[in-house]
């Protein structure tokens, strides 16, 4: 298991399993708004693995990591936002 030891070969072993399992619930379909938020969380912390570890951003200045994490904050709040609207 020295494999483990990478950080990239971590952040790639969890984005398979999250891949996993957002698509088992699309599987089984999964709806509502417990199902959405649950995917929404999923792919934030994918994209978060992808910027931090395979874009080499965990070391870099915090300003490209606020730009970059902050984007990624934002898309999921509008996706978020405009599955709340289409509630209503």
């Amino acid at each position: 298991m020295n494999a483990l030891k990478n950080p990239a070969h971590r952040a790639w072993l969890v984005l398979v399993v999250a891949t996993g399992i957002t698509w088992y619930l699309g599987e089984v379909g999964a709806a509502g708004t417990a199902a959405i938020v649950a995917m929404l969380v999923i792919a934030f912390i994918k994209g978060r693995l992808v910027i931090l570890d395979f874009m080499e951003l965990r070391g870099a200045p915090w300003f490209w990591r606020i730009l970059l994490e902050g984007w990624l904050i934002v898309v999921g709040g509008l996706i978020l936002l405009a599955y709340w609207v289409s509630l209503k």
